[in-house]
This record gives C-alpha cells, structure tokens and sequence, in this order.
C-alpha cells in the first residue's frame, strides 16, 4: 500500500505538467521581484487571453505531434478562417452560420493535409509549409489584401465579452474546456490514445490492427478545427479579420508543446503540459517587455529555448534507448 502511494507521488512529482506548473510560480515570483505589476489581477488574466490562441492550436498540435507529424500551415488556417468567417458576415449571412461554414473550412484544410500525408504518403513538413503558403495566396486574394472590418457586435462579444461577475474573458472560457475535454479523453479514451502508439511505432501499430491511416487524417482534422476555432476567437477578439496575422503561430506552438513534453519523433504530449508550454512562453515574453528589455530579443529567446528542448528530448530518447539496449 505504501509502495503504491510512493510510486503515484513519484509519478505526480516527474510529470511535466507538475515540473511546469512549479517553473511557472517560482519564474512568476522572481520576475515579480523585479516588476510587481507582473502578478496583479489585470496582467494575469492578459497573458491568459495572449495564449488563447496558441493554447487552442496547441491542443491539435500536440495530437499531431505524438502521432509522429507536424501541421506548418495552423496558422495560414487560422487567419483564412477568420476571414472568411468575415466576409460571410459582411455578405449579410448570419453569425452562427457563418461561424460553422468557417469552421467547416478549417476542418477541410486539416483533412486534405491528412489525405496527402497518410494516404499519398507524403512528408507532413514539406506538405503542410506549402499548404501555408497556398492559403496565404488564397487569403490574400479573397480579401484584396485587406482587414475584414465592420463585423457585427454580437460577433465580436465572443472574443470580447465576460462572464458576468467573474471579469473573465469568454475566449479563456473556451480554451479551458477544449483543453479539459481534449486532456480527459486523451488520457481515458482508448481510440485517442491509439495516437501515442502510431506515434512510437506506426509498423507494429498497423500489424495490430490499427486504422493508422484513418487516425492520421482525424488528427489533422482536429488540428484543423483548433486552428479554426484559434481564427474565430482572435477575430472576434480584434473585430476584424487581419490578413497579417498566423506567420508565426506553428513555431510558437510546436515550441510550447516541445516545452510541454512531446517529442517531434512522436509518441509522447500532453495537452495540459503543451498549454502550460505556451504559459510559459507568455510569461517570458510578458516579463522581458515589462523589464525594458528590446523586442527583437524576445524572438532570439524563443528560438533558443526551442533549440534547448529539442535538444533535452534528443538526450531523453538516447538515455531511453541506451537503456534499453543494455537491458
């Protein structure tokens, strides 16, 4: 019995979202040292509402990820989902709707990277980089190169509104129950998690009986939809569908959940831990702007913290396979 308790604490204690979370307080009270404003009220719920959109594509991303893939184009899909989104309501077509016929869009971009990747068997990095830039062209062509403004305010309540009484932004809202949603049935789902298997071993996936194929293109539709769902909230959150926004949202993402413990050999991620990656990368971004420090080495941080946790991953997986081969 008490075997069982210290094995649990021991497994609690090495999670990467528990190694996270802890980063994430300790960083917070340091930086808080530095600057008090960083841990009021007002500036949390900023950085909270900053990662929406990279939390929500994260939660596909990662899906991707311990499936072994990778989707460059979340942000392209992001973008053309808001504006489409917002030239359907410009044309007189209604909210709801026009929502669905934008998401639905999403879901077809995602499916057709799936299509390409796992039935033709293309490489999902060099696909899915000239999926982005194809969407960019298409995009840029349907709006004329411009912001879609003028969008109704029942819309722009989605991405600007607050709980009544909590003074909480509805997009955080969102995000919080795909990610509880998404984290429950990767850990209790048995179809879901058949994704880590495809991931680790996609040949002795397949010998077993799994619809490698079919679960690949589920992925990248859902991956898809988070990116859907990511256009349909910053939109609403600006009022206008930017043709400028997306170019960096698949780095910061894949750096968030490499952060949060996937590996881009597949067969590992986390939804929760992925989050808290983005988290982290928001509080950094946030801390560096409020100590004076110059913007453009915000991006050199960032690509060297990508660097560091690719390259920790790379030592785990040796350590890992080192092991085993003395074993």
């Amino acid at each position: 019995m008490q075997n069982s308790f210290s094995v649990r604490l021991k497994r609690i204690l090495t999670a990467r979202e528990f190694v996270l979370l802890i980063a994430l307080v300790v960083a917070g009270l340091v930086v808080s040292l530095f600057t008090p404003v960083f841990l009021k009220r007002a500036n949390i719920l900023s950085m909270l509402m900053s990662i929406t959109v990279e939390g929500l594509v994260a939660v596909g991303m990662v899906l991707l990820l311990a499936c072994g893939q990778m989707d460059l184009s979340v942000g392209m899909n992001m973008a053309i989902t808001g504006v489409l989104c917002g030239l359907c309501m410009t044309k007189g077509v209604p909210v709801v709707p026009a929502i669905l016929i934008a998401l639905l869009c999403s879901v077809a971009i995602g499916w057709l990277n799936g299509f390409l990747v796992a039935k033709i068997g293309l490489n999902s990095f060099i696909t899915t980089l000239g999926m982005s830039c194809a969407l960019e062209g298409l995009m840029l062509v349907a709006s004329h190169g411009r912001s879609v403004t003028g969008l109704p305010e029942a819309f722009n309540k989605i991405g600007q509104g607050t709980i009544p009484g909590l003074g909480i932004q509805y997009p955080i809202l969102v995000l919080l129950v795909i990610v509880l949603f998404a984290d429950y049935m990767l850990r209790n789902n048995r179809a879901a998690r058949q994704v880590f298997y495809i991931g680790s071993n996609e040949k002795a996936a397949k010998l077993s009986g799994m619809k490698v194929e079919r679960a690949k293109i589920v992925c990248f539709c859902l991956c898809g939809l988070c990116s859907g769902i990511a256009g349909i909230m910053i939109t609403a959150r600006f009022g206008a569908a930017s043709v400028t926004i997306g170019s960096d949202t698949a780095m910061d993402t894949i750096t968030a959940c490499i952060i949060g413990g996937a590996s881009l050999n597949g067969g590992k991620g986390s939804v929760w831990a992925s989050v808290l990656g983005a988290l982290f990368l928001a509080m950094l971004s946030t801390a560096l702007n409020l100590l004076g420090v110059n913007i453009y080495w915000q991006n050199f941080v960032t690509g060297v913290i990508l660097i560091v946790a690719i390259l920790f991953d790379a030592l785990s997986e040796k350590k890992k396979a080192a092991g085993k081969t003395a074993l």
